[in-house]
């Protein structure tokens, strides 16, 4: 009886290119990520507009006329901040699609253009299938606060707190020193020294998270520099 002749595994040969189909179909899926980065870059709009028009209203408000309460600067405080909140969380969203679509322009569309090669040995693409198959955010929710801090609500906190010190400065009268402003700022039970130095803290702790994140941002770009990143965020 003739022993049975076994048969010598292939190794799997590791595929270093793609045919003309499968380009045409990274092509679609980055123009499907385009299209979901655009749409969450509106919805970040919508809150910055919803934020300022709530300022805006709180200014006239309190600037209708010289007896008008500067109460409303303060209260509209409380929804900058859940604006600030429901922004930072939609930034986490938007982040991952953006970071898939710059994923694909710096390793698939620019070596492509470039010299033809897509360079796949360097398994950019097995970094992107990752996170197709376990997706996750890219940036904390600390980080995302401290982005839109730095790009739009930074300047809404200075114009509400410069609001509120212009109005204790001129209604009902130009003020004279700095004791009949803390006077000014009481409001009912709570007295002006609280609420200005709750206000100071206010916007130092919003702008240290804002110094915070861009330090954290340098960080991951000068990490990203120095090595071969295998991360898309």
């Amino acid at each position: 009886m003739e022993p049975k002749s076994q048969k010598t595994p292939v190794p799997a040969v590791e595929r270093k290119t793609l045919d003309a189909a499968e380009i045409g179909a990274v092509a679609h899926l980055y123009r499907g990520e385009v299209y979901r980065s655009t749409i969450w870059r509106t919805r970040l709009d919508t809150t910055t507009n919803w934020a300022v028009v709530t300022l805006g209203v709180a200014l006239s408000i309190s600037f209708s006329s010289p007896d008008a309460s500067p109460l409303p600067l303060v209260l509209v405080g409380v929804l900058i901040i859940l604006f600030l909140m429901l922004e930072a969380r939609r930034y986490r969203y938007f982040n991952v699609w953006r970071a898939r679509a710059r994923w694909l322009e710096t390793h698939f569309y620019a070596p492509l253009l470039y010299d033809g090669d897509l360079h796949m040995e360097e398994n950019w693409q097995k970094v992107l299938a990752e996170d197709y198959l376990r997706p996750r955010y890219h940036v904390s929710l600390m980080i995302a606060i401290g982005r839109r801090i730095r790009r739009n609500y930074l300047w809404i906190l200075l114009i509400q707190s410069l609001a509120f010190g212009v109005k204790l400065s001129v209604h009902p009268s130009p003020v004279e020193d700095f004791k009949q402003a803390i006077d000014r700022a009481d409001v009912g039970p709570i007295p002006g020294e609280v609420l200005i130095v709750t206000g100071v803290l206010y916007i130092l702790c919003w702008s240290l998270i804002a110094i915070w994140s861009y330090r954290m941002d340098g960080r991951r770009a000068s990490h990203r520099g120095s090595e071969k990143s295998e991360s898309m965020g």
